[in-house]
């Protein structure tokens, strides 16, 4: 897929239209409705989630080497369902820095080999996006900012998952989460230098974008409750 083609410009236009109108509904007109767009989004995502790994076991191009549920992207779509079924505190918060991160990279910068209409098209922007409306609709519009030191909590986690996908990568000589090599397409690890230094200068940046996510949540969030749950001061 092209960069910012017309199929690319509609992704991104339906993810802001998205964004916008879940945080502004569940704001300003908050009620039962509510309960079931979260029920329909988490089953939207699980759905082309798993339905791009049932297109790849029909069209024969599944692999242990490539497929494998271990980018952090599979982790977004994995804690994004459970957050909006539960609105449990850590998922919120796992959700809303890694698809803040992580899934907006991809929307951005999407590494898809297929274009409109492919079903890769539809399900690679549908969990992509959903997760990133998922997150902003449970943080700015249900009001769930993430509790103080949640970002580190986050980080550690992270590093975790990376350590999965390594072992991952060893085991199959896959290339999840680019451990082992930068991604054909344009994006930030193409400009920190060669193997191994882009991974070491990737976890830094990465750790950038999630303080940068949280300074986020401080510019809109209130004061953190008993809870540790921050609330806005204004409606």
């Amino acid at each position: 897929m092209k960069q910012f083609s017309d199929p690319h410009l509609a992704a991104l236009l339906t993810m802001v239209v998205g964004v916008a109108a879940s945080v502004w509904g569940a704001r300003r007109h908050p009620g039962p409705w509510m309960r079931w767009f979260s029920l329909g989004l988490a089953a939207l995502i699980l759905a082309d989630w798993i339905g791009e790994y049932v297109a790849d076991a029909i069209l024969g191009t599944w692999s242990a080497q490539y497929t494998l549920p271990l980018q952090l992207t599979d982790a977004v779509s994995a804690v994004s369902i459970v957050a909006l079924l539960t609105q449990q505190q850590m998922f919120v918060e796992l959700a809303y820095f890694w698809s803040y991160t992580a899934s907006l990279q991809a929307v951005l910068t999407p590494d898809l080999g297929q274009n409109f209409p492919s079903v890769y098209y539809f399900t690679y922007f549908t969990y992509h996006v959903g997760a990133i409306i998922a997150a902003s609709y449970l943080v700015f519009g249900c009001r769930l900012y993430p509790r103080p030191g949640a970002v580190w909590k986050v980080f550690g986690i992270t590093l975790a998952w990376t350590l999965v996908a390594g072992a991952g990568d060893l085991i199959t000589g896959g290339n999840y989460m680019y451990l082992r090599s930068k991604p054909v397409h344009r994006s930030l690890l193409n400009l920190m230098g060669p193997w191994p230094w882009y991974v070491a200068a990737g976890v830094a940046l990465g750790l950038a974008l999630l303080l940068l996510v949280a300074g986020l949540t401080r510019a809109f969030g209130g004061v953190p409750d008993s809870r540790g749950v921050r609330r806005p001061a204004l409606r």
